[in-house]
């Protein structure tokens, strides 16, 4: 603001006025003496920008909250925390100082001192307050004198922290169960602050991390949020339409049974962690009440029972530590939100030379390599983030970087059962496409495989239905696809496999590339096998046998396929990496169309 004094003001005068309003006013002051023009002395408000007279300060009411909000942050009874350390988890609030005190948080943004870096902002910290607090209206301490109530009647936050953060450089959204407050259950206002967070993450579109350590819906308050509308039911409505529309990464510290388990099963990632997290239907106590089954709570649902059995858990981490690194990788590949692209990164070299893939491909079809190793030659070095490994082995599927962008990759597995797709690996492929597909993730499919198996057990176990799971996903994905036929590719593999038929933007062959209906020892027996046992001379057997095998080989050559144009081309293995990187760029705008409908009805 311009002041103007007296003509017989002094420069001194004037920078003293300056300072004291500028002080006062918290403005910037700019003193003209004077008819001056020009001022004669400025001066910026102190970095208070408070008037220096104001000695106005915080009252007891406001200490009082501050005091409030401390108890509250302490959690459930202290015997409870105690339980923590021998169980080796985290304290919630110190797993939350784990997840978002890190370097590049919001720093001042925080609600009150002392919280992590990054978490910008708490909601419902005085849930159930009324319910336990002698602070609360009507509140009384407990029979014992002691603040808070007794050891069974805290209720702080109503065992749930929910709110915003920030993680890795990216706004999430997050809820946290408090173990200390009755393991973790939910009751209507947990469940009311949960629901919202999912409802607020459907506007923003921010990530959402379900930090879950629950007991389940808490049996003896369950009246008012079981049912309701907008109970505890909603969660896994809310789930669904986020599906697709907001990522969803779920992290397990302890038993999540009953209701608390469909979180994980429903999230896009599921991270279980070792000697800790578990997830089930029902406990054991009730599964023996049910069946009769006797059964500890590892062998019931454990890291590795989802990890390997039942593919609903995606990671499995060694600790608490872990668990986030685990995250902070992964989300890495994934957009802020669906419909915007995943964030790319500076291109690295390979951790393999390109040059070795050819003889890392043996000549002969049934001859094992892993197919880890090929894509330590593709990708940008440290980039290969597989899911579900122990699950469905028979293929691969992981996030890699190809020249510094994200690539969702589906390679079948030739050291597990030469690469044949299993029903529970056409499962894991088929979801994995899905996800890919709904976050803007291209995907690389690199095809060795003699197709899906066949047998009774694998019937009984689903290989048609899970099978068109995977065709299906492959055929709706519009995400741009490169297919790279590495070795064989026998049979309706080549369809699950993204071959020339499912709209890939490239088919590109190897040079130890072969596409047929079946390969050639099950070929020549299906077509020759009366023929060459009219043969009685082993060694003539053997070698017409042999002469067929060639001839077939010949027929399905990539060179073959090349020539009738149905691959796009055949590239020099030591090249295929500068290939994908070129096609990936050159297509990475494309636009597909599916048929106007609601739905399909395969997924």
């Amino acid at each position: 603001m311009k002041v103007h004094v007296g003509s017989a003001a002094t420069a001194e005068e004037a920078e003293a006025i300056a300072r004291s309003l500028a002080a006062h006013l918290g403005v910037g002051v700019d003193v003209h003496v004077g008819d001056g023009d020009d001022p004669v002395a400025s001066a910026d408000p102190p970095e208070t920008a408070y008037p220096l007279e104001d000695d106005l300060g915080p009252t007891d009411r406001e200490r009082d909250l501050r005091a409030e909000i401390e108890d509250i942050r302490e959690g459930g009874p202290e015997k409870y925390r105690e339980r923590l350390a021998e169980q080796g988890k985290l304290f919630v609030r110190d797993r939350l100082d784990l997840w978002f005190g890190g370097e590049g948080g919001a720093g001042d943004a925080s609600a009150s001192d002392g919280d992590p870096a990054g978490l910008r902002f708490e909601d419902g910290t005085f849930a159930a307050f009324d319910d336990w607090h002698p602070n609360a209206p009507g509140g009384t301490e407990d029979e014992d004198g002691d603040e808070g109530g007794g050891d069974g009647d805290r209720l702080p936050a109503d065992g749930l922290i929910t709110g915003g953060a920030e993680f890795e450089g990216r706004d999430v959204h997050f809820m946290a169960n408090d173990f200390t407050v009755k393991a973790g259950s939910m009751a209507a206002r947990g469940v009311e602050k949960f629901l919202r967070m999912q409802q607020r993450a459907l506007k923003t579109g921010n990530p959402v991390l379900y930090l879950m350590d629950s007991s389940g819906g808490r049996i003896d308050q369950q009246s008012g949020f079981f049912a309701n509308r907008e109970g505890i039911g909603k969660y896994y409505y809310n789930h669904s339409m986020l599906s697709g529309a907001v990522p969803q990464v779920c992290v397990l510290y302890g038993p999540c049974i009953a209701g608390a388990a469909y979180t994980p099963v429903f999230a896009d990632f599921t991270v279980m962690v070792e000697d800790m997290s578990a997830m089930a239907i029902g406990s054991p106590r009730m599964v023996e009440m049910v069946t009769g089954e006797e059964i500890d709570l590892e062998e019931l649902g454990g890291p590795r029972i989802h990890a390997e059995h039942s593919g609903s858990a995606d990671l499995v981490a060694r600790d608490e530590e872990h668990a986030r690194e685990l995250v902070a990788d992964l989300i890495g590949y994934l957009p802020d939100r669906a419909g915007e692209k995943p964030p790319g990164s500076e291109t690295k070299p390979p951790k393999y030379s390109p040059e070795g893939i050819d003889e890392l491909i043996p000549e002969s079809p049934n001859r094992p390599y892993d197919a880890r190793d090929l894509l330590d030659r593709i990708a940008d070095a440290e980039s290969v983030f597989e899911l579900k490994e122990g699950y469905g082995p028979e293929i691969v599927t992981a996030f890699c970087r190809i020249d510094g962008r994200p690539v969702g990759v589906v390679a079948n597995q030739p050291t597990e059962r030469s690469g044949a797709i299993f029903p529970d690996a056409a499962e894991k492929a088929a979801e994995f496409v899905w996800t890919c597909d709904a976050y803007e993730i291209p995907l690389l499919y690199l095809c060795d495989t003699p197709g899906f198996m066949a047998g009774s057990q694998v019937e009984k176990d689903g290989i048609l239905e899970k099978g068109k799971k995977l065709i299906y996903a492959t055929s709706s994905a519009t995400v741009p696809k490169q297919t790279v036929v590495v070795r064989k590719a026998y049979g309706a593999g080549i369809y699950a496999m993204g071959g020339p038929a499912y709209d890939p933007e490239s088919t590109i062959g190897l040079p130890s590339g072969e596409i047929a209906i079946m390969g050639p020892e099950a070929a020549i027996n299906a077509v020759y096998a009366r023929k060459l046992a009219e043969i009685d001379d082993p060694e003539e057997r053997a070698a017409e046998e042999k002469r067929l095998r060639e001839e077939y080989r010949e027929e399905i050559d990539v060179h073959r396929m090349a020539s009738e144009v149905v691959i796009d081309e055949i590239v020099p293995p030591s090249d295929l990496r500068a290939q994908l990187a070129a096609r990936f760029d050159f297509y990475e705008d494309v636009k597909k169309d599916l048929p106007e409908k609601k739905h399909g009805t395969v997924l």
